[in-house]
């Protein structure tokens, strides 16, 4: 799964490249990327991105008229960016994002397709896709030790999202 460096790269890559750039169309390669139905994708399409952010290991693009789209990207999904109209082809692409720049291509090598899109409107509805838990990188020393010691595990389990819950 991408942690949260490769998170935090991504983001601080594509804010140089779709910051206040209009979405200009989503294509879905596979139907069951698209999580969501409340608000419909084609409700992003000329939206500009106003910000990009992390929620727990999950890509945020905040778009105007307060939409938001939530990527999880899950085990094998990655981000690619490509030249401008690339189509998403091959078993592993599960949609393309063209912006007036290039175009950003989601891939998931992994037979077991896991990564997600919602789209979504408003704060609420954005904090449904909260996953809880201490904001490690935010944390001071005691803190994360409370969380450390909170209940009997692994290192490695104690410091996923689920394992900082309050």
């Amino acid at each position: 799964m991408p942690e949260y460096p490769d998170i935090t790269l991504y983001i601080e890559h594509l804010r140089s490249r779709i910051s206040n750039e209009p979405l200009e169309e989503v294509r879905l390669a596979s139907p069951f990327f698209l999580r969501s139905v409340d608000v419909p994708i084609g409700a992003v399409k000329g939206k500009r991105v106003v910000e990009l952010r992390r929620l727990g290991k999950r890509i945020v693009f905040a778009l105007e008229d307060n939409l938001f789209l939530v990527l999880h990207l899950m085990i094998a999904g990655r981000l690619r960016w490509r030249p401008r109209g690339t189509k998403p082809v091959g078993k592993i692409a599960l949609a393309t994002f063209d912006f007036p720049k290039g175009t950003l291509l989601v891939t998931e090598a992994s037979s077991r397709k896991r990564a997600s899109l919602y789209v979504v409107r408003g704060e609420d509805s954005l904090r449904v896709h909260d996953p809880g838990g201490l904001e490690v990188l935010d944390a001071d020393l005691e803190r994360f030790r409370e969380a450390l010691v909170r209940e009997s595990h692994t290192l490695t389990r104690s410091s996923t999202p689920r394992g900082f819950r309050r």
